[in-house]
């Protein structure tokens, strides 16, 4: 398999692995890297190449990323009042109910 293809392969992997919807690419970048694949192989250009293994690198990286922040730091995504119960909850306590008056 030429590195072409296999950084190719990778960067569609990676966008499918990346994307909110489970395994739905966004067609339009997937069409980009397309033509960025066709014009490497038209050109032949060795730039374009390693421009595809960047890209794949920083896609990989970022996935990377975003999974060891919600697994080291699993309040990052939390309200600050919800952050603060998980905080207090982590030490052995818990926060007071707040009061709430009565409407009559």
């Amino acid at each position: 398999m030429s590195q072409l293809t296999h950084a190719y392969r990778g960067v569609l992997r990676e966008l499918r692995k990346a994307a909110i919807a489970p395994r739905k690419a966004n067609k339009a970048v997937a069409s980009n890297f397309r033509s960025i694949a066709n014009e490497y192989q038209k050109s032949g250009s060795p730039a374009i190449l390693q421009d595809m293994q960047n890209a794949l690198l920083s896609l990989r990286s970022q996935r990377e990323h975003k999974i060891l922040i919600d697994r080291y730091n699993p309040l990052v995504d939390l309200t600050a009042e919800e952050r603060l119960k998980a905080t207090a909850r982590r030490v052995g306590l818990n926060m007071p109910i707040e009061h709430q008056p009565e409407s009559t």
